[in-house]
């Protein structure tokens, strides 16, 4: 037999008449588990803002530079990987993503001036989290899966909010009870455990384990490596930005970043506290929206796996923008009712709009989807990155973040409007003449 047909005999064995648990599912699992124990180092900026300025005299707006760096290299880096996993493979790719990760958050414990902050959280662990951003859950979809694939990108979309939900309360208290410092060597150890998980549990491809992909009719041999996957990271850019649809989809996910992670992840926790709100209040509520996040974000697959995605976002970055503008009236010491309903508001938007972006992506481009996904991913970081810094000094500068808060508002109210004109047409033929 040749060796397709005996991987395809291999899975004939392994799955008989659909009877046993796909092997997809495993994979899907170890890269929920994986996602989860990256996911320390989103928890931590945020926290990190007051600490900084207290202990070395930093300008918030200097820490939210830092912060910046390291969310646009999230954002950035993340097509590149998509193509390097393609070229060496996940495991590798995700190992030294980790790694990377875990070295320059413990390197932050012995910094002493703000460029080291730059290099060791800004560049290091922003390279590092990048090669761990959502382009990795898009390449294992699209690997392992071609039925249930809205859900499965809405579940391991919910992961990194499950690492939030886990670290971000035991953080802030060891940032109030003991210091920043081991909060950063826990986020480090945190990595550094994920890596022999990671390599011994997660495969590449459902042909290295002779099986085809879930829900998939024909076996699919696993394509050779890719070479040139810097070459092909951007080639694939240039052929989507000569499409509308890329910049549409650029553009609504570059305020959900600036909405998300450059604003509420980053700056929540600082502008709860201006209103004496304390540290570890203020990062449980964080927590929450971590709750509220993965049922939002499942129940966003499923909504995909049913419903037109544009109609979906529109919708989601309309209700967002809604709770933005109410969000500085509800800010004050304690937390009381009205607070707790915009957490559960926001908490199940939060990255709702994930599953119908990949699914856009997908239906505009294609194989080459988790490529253009990595680069829309990039618009994303890019958008949270300047709010992060302007954030950070419109605080400085205004003493108070509302007139961010309302800015960003309306630019979901933008968001929303970008979404329900992205044409219903296939880019992939424009591609393919293109090329």
């Amino acid at each position: 037999m040749t060796q397709t047909t005996e991987a395809a005999a291999v899975e004939e064995t392994r799955s008989p008449g659909g009877s046993r648990i796909h092997r997809a599912w495993f994979v899907a699992a170890v890269t929920f588990v994986t996602i989860i124990g990256a996911a320390a180092f989103r928890s931590l900026p945020g926290l990190l803002i007051d600490p900084l300025h207290e202990d070395f005299g930093w300008s918030r707006g200097t820490i939210g530079a830092a912060v910046s760096v390291n969310l646009a290299l999230y954002g950035l880096t993340a097509p590149f990987a998509a193509a390097l996993m393609d070229r060496f493979g996940i495991r590798r790719v995700v190992a030294v993503a980790l790694t990377v990760i875990a070295v320059g958050s413990g390197l932050t414990v012995w910094m002493t001036a703000a460029w080291q902050l730059m290099l060791y959280w800004g560049l290091l662990v922003g390279l590092g989290s990048g090669s761990m951003a959502l382009a990795f859950a898009a390449t294992v979809t699209n690997r392992w899966f071609t039925e249930r694939r809205g859900l499965v990108t809405g579940i391991l979309t919910a992961a990194s909010a499950s690492g939030q939900l886990i670290f971000l309360p035991v953080l802030s208290w060891m940032v109030e009870k003991h210091d920043w410092r081991p909060a950063a060597i826990t986020v480090a150890l945190a990595a550094l455990a994920v890596v022999p998980f990671v390599w011994l549990l997660l495969r590449d491809h459902p042909a290295d384990v002779g099986l085809r992909p879930y829900g998939a009719k024909e076996f699919v041999p696993k394509p050779a490596p890719v070479q040139g996957a810097a070459r092909r990271a951007v080639t694939v850019l240039f052929k989507a930005a000569r499409t509308g649809p890329f910049w549409l989809l650029a553009g609504t996910f570059a305020i959900c970043g600036a909405s998300t992670n450059g604003l509420v992840q980053t700056h929540f926790v600082p502008a709860a506290h201006d209103h004496g709100m304390p540290v570890t209040a203020a990062a449980s509520l964080l927590a929450v929206i971590g709750v509220f996040d993965v049922v939002g974000t499942v129940a966003s697959g499923w909504f995909t796996d049913r419903f037109e995605p544009r109609r979906l976002l529109a919708v989601y970055y309309a209700l967002r923008g809604i709770s933005l503008l109410f969000l500085p009236m509800l800010l004050a010491p304690s937390v009381h009712p009205p607070m707790l309903f915009f957490i559960v508001f926001y908490g199940l938007d939060w990255v709702a709009t994930v599953p119908p972006t990949v699914a856009l992506c997908r239906e505009q481009y294609g194989d080459d989807s988790a490529i253009v996904f990595g680069w829309v991913l990039a618009s994303h970081q890019v958008g949270a990155a300047l709010i992060a810094f302007l954030g950070g000094v419109a605080r400085d500068v205004f003493g108070t973040y509302d007139m961010v808060w309302y800015a960003s508002g309306a630019l979901c109210a933008a968001a929303a409007l970008m979404a329900l004109v992205i044409r219903r047409r296939s880019a992939a033929v424009t591609l393919a003449a293109t090329a």
